[in-house]
């Protein structure tokens, strides 16, 4: 027979205690551990799970599958990111950090499927159905065609969407302040979370509605409640940016029905979200006299490439002094190698000057191909001599000072030769389209050579 026990639940990370501790053991928040009614089977050497349950069907790996059929939400940039389209069916969670523009994309989103004779359901626990209805008129989406509902009752929402033709899409905002009748506990707990979502999901299968879940993030940017959510949906997605930035990615961490190397780039405006379709102009800075201290980088998001400027200012302090280094975009632990291997292999000195490294626009760069383009900037910077306007710089720098090749040199080239840049500063074997000049560097000391001019 079943005994009624007590947990106790982290609402930070979902893991489970017999007793309250005051601090989780598992993700060491304190203060997190709620209790919650379970009920537990204790099961002895007689109990036998074989027999009396239902046959499943098994089919082999060569059955006959048809690709899923996608919506197209009108917003090129939307469906780039989720992989060419919403999947009927599907649970799409979206993240992001408040106020930077979740809400306003998904409604963007969902008028431009109803405005296609999609049938589309809003539904907002955090607002009033008019605020929803202020926020669509003010981006120039009031006549659009969407259903809303202000709601937190899962089930009061199922019901109703259910009771008819189900929509071609369902909008959550947010999954936080969803509750279900069946389970105790306040909106926003780990339980009430993942049986909210439950539900959600399950409606998504059964009547091939696609649901977009939206999610609040914690103070380090993950998704808050349970990890058990992410694992739950189909695709989980995130809304990236600065909000004293204009600009804003999509970008998708998990798709089982697509890639997660693709993304979206948005700019923030009056009349809400806009598609940049070159993301490129956003990053680069207007170029004018040539500065020391820049040097230009060709990212790559996917099959994207983004150009970026990459910004150094080297100031020389008096003796004593302690130096600071400071990074924007860039990781401080790989510019404290960058700046050991200058020093080590290359014979510069920058032990007694301040270091700040600056990624114009914003942007985040994670790739280590950027590591020749930020020496060069910083080399740039020491000898303020500037790097060539015309040419952009990628490679990875080893600890001997071995110029190491990147992937995808020849599309990142390419994009580089449409932009109007006429040279590249790239690894030795490296190749690239015509109509550009290369310049190959073996070693970090021949960058620092042609800087310099020796």
């Amino acid at each position: 027979m079943a005994k009624l026990k007590s947990r106790y639940v982290c609402q930070a990370c979902g893991s489970e205690q017999h007793r309250w501790q005051g601090q989780c053991p598992d993700c060491a928040e304190w203060n997190t551990l709620v209790q919650e009614g379970a009920a537990a089977t204790v099961f002895s050497a007689k109990h036998n799970l074989q027999g009396g349950g239902r046959a499943i069907e098994l089919v082999g790996l060569n059955a006959a599958v048809a690709l899923p059929d996608r919506l197209r939400s009108g917003i090129d940039e939307f469906d780039r990111a989720v992989g060419g389209g919403i999947v009927p069916g599907s649970a799409l969670l979206l993240g992001g950090d408040p106020g930077i523009g979740k809400s306003t994309l998904l409604l963007q989103v969902a008028a431009t499927l109803a405005s296609e004779g999609r049938q589309v359901v809003y539904v907002s626990g955090e607002e009033a159905a008019d605020q929803v209805r202020l926020r669509a008129i003010r981006l120039g989406l009031g006549g659009a065609p969407v259903r809303l509902a202000a709601a937190t009752s899962v089930r009061d929402i199922l019901t109703t969407i259910g009771s008819g033709e189900p929509p071609a899409l369902l909008v959550i905002d947010s999954i936080q302040t969803m509750h279900s009748d069946l389970i105790e506990g306040a909106p926003g707990t780990v339980s009430q979370v993942r049986a909210s979502a439950q539900e959600l999901v399950r409606f998504a299968k059964e009547r091939g509605t696609a649901v977009i879940l939206v999610g609040h993030v914690t103070k380090d940017g993950t998704i808050a409640g349970p990890r058990v959510l992410e694992h739950m949906v189909d695709t989980v997605l995130g809304f990236e940016g600065e909000r004293s930035h204009q600009y804003r990615i999509l970008r998708a961490a998990k798709n089982r029905f697509g890639g997660t190397d693709e993304i979206g780039v948005f700019a923030m405006e009056g009349a809400g979200l806009k598609q940049v379709p070159n993301p490129s102009v956003l990053f680069l800075t207007q170029r004018g006299e040539a500065v020391s201290g820049t040097s230009v980088f060709p990212a790559l998001e996917g099959t994207r490439p983004v150009l970026v400027e990459i910004q150094a200012l080297v100031v020389r302090l008096a003796s004593g002094a302690t130096p600071r280094r400071a990074a924007v975009g860039w990781d401080s632990g790989r510019l404290a190698m960058i700046l050991a291997v200058l020093e080590a292999r290359c014979g510069l000195s920058f032990a007694t000057a301040e270091v700040y490294l600056n990624v114009a626009g914003g942007y985040r760069l994670t790739d280590p191909a950027a590591d020749l383009a930020v020496a060069a900037a910083l080399v740039s910077a020491l000898a303020e001599r500037p790097v060539p306007q015309e040419a952009v710089i990628m490679g990875e720098i080893a600890l001997s000072g071995e110029v190491r090749p990147v992937a995808h040199a020849a599309l990142r080239l390419k994009e580089s030769s449409k932009l109007g840049f006429e040279r590249g500063w790239v690894p030795a074997g490296s190749e690239g389209p015509g109509g550009i000049a290369l310049t190959r560097f073996a070693r970090l000391g021949e960058l620092v050579d042609q800087l310099l001019g020796r």
